[in-house]
């Protein structure tokens, strides 16, 4: 039987998701994952089979279909493999579950207008966005899960949605030295992010992965387009991550070359 294949990017925080699903699952051996290089224009056979829309992941069915969009594709996956269903059950809980879900949009593009934002008198302005943002989150949590690591009994849905966005704000803690105050104010969402990136399903990353292949995000140039000067993208496949030195932390001073990059 052919398997299913999800087309991704790697180190794409909507594709993370339904590794992590799967994991959680135990069936990420039981779909395909074909990455795609996101440096280059999107081959034909592949704009063919997403009707010409170039964002990732998609998922092609064992029988051809294809499916978009990140949450609809977790919500097929946890249809298709029901044995240890990520997603609560219970209607009241999976309503919970959703409405922490539906903060996810505005948390994560206030993540990536920061860390692509190249003037430095918005810094402050975006950094209090920033923290309105794990406020909300942080309410949330203390009016429905006040005790407790997760959501609920163990990591779920919200969970697996909102961890590779706090992965991917490693860039925020590099680049524009963010960390949420230890002041009590946001405990409850700290508390939530530690035990998040500390669970054994959400290991596809580190921090050191991510904050050199988006170091051209934080020049602004996303999706591996290329910055002035420069000839290959930080989202490039070779030389490998590992083989590179970390980038220079200062954004608004310095724009690295391809050479102080290791690429």
């Amino acid at each position: 039987m052919i398997r299913p294949a999800v087309y991704h990017i790697p180190v794409c925080p909507f594709c993370q998701r339904l590794e992590i699903l799967l994991t959680l699952k135990g069936r990420r051996d039981e779909v395909e994952f074909r990455v795609v290089d996101v440096t280059q224009p999107r081959p034909d056979w592949l704009l063919q089979k997403t009707r010409g829309t170039t964002a990732l992941p998609i998922l092609e069915t064992s029988d051809g279909h294809v499916i978009k969009e990140s949450l609809v594709i977790m919500e097929y996956l946890d249809a298709l493999y029901p044995e240890r269903p990520v997603a609560q059950r219970d209607p009241y809980r999976r309503a919970v579950e959703s409405m922490l879900t539906r903060l996810e949009g505005d948390f994560c593009t206030q993540g990536y207008v920061w860390v692509m934002n190249q003037d430095r008198a918005r810094r402050d302005t975006l950094r209090t966005g920033m923290l309105a943002q794990y406020a909300k989150l942080n309410d949330f949590l203390s009016e429905h899960a006040p005790s407790g690591a997760f959501l609920f009994e163990q990591f779920g849905w919200a969970e697996a949605v909102f961890t590779p966005l706090f992965m991917r704000f490693w860039f925020l803690e590099y680049y524009e030295d963010f960390a949420l105050p230890a002041d009590g104010r946001y405990a409850r969402v700290q508390a939530w992010v530690d035990a998040c990136l500390a669970h054994p399903a959400v290991q596809q990353v580190t921090k050191e992965e991510i904050v050199k292949l988006y170091y051209d995000y934080a020049k602004g140039a996303g999706n591996g387009a290329l910055l002035p000067g420069r000839e290959k993208s930080s989202f490039a496949f070779e030389p490998e991550w590992r083989l590179r030195p970390w980038p220079p932390k200062n954004k608004y001073e310095h724009g690295a070359t391809d050479a102080e990059l290791g690429l």
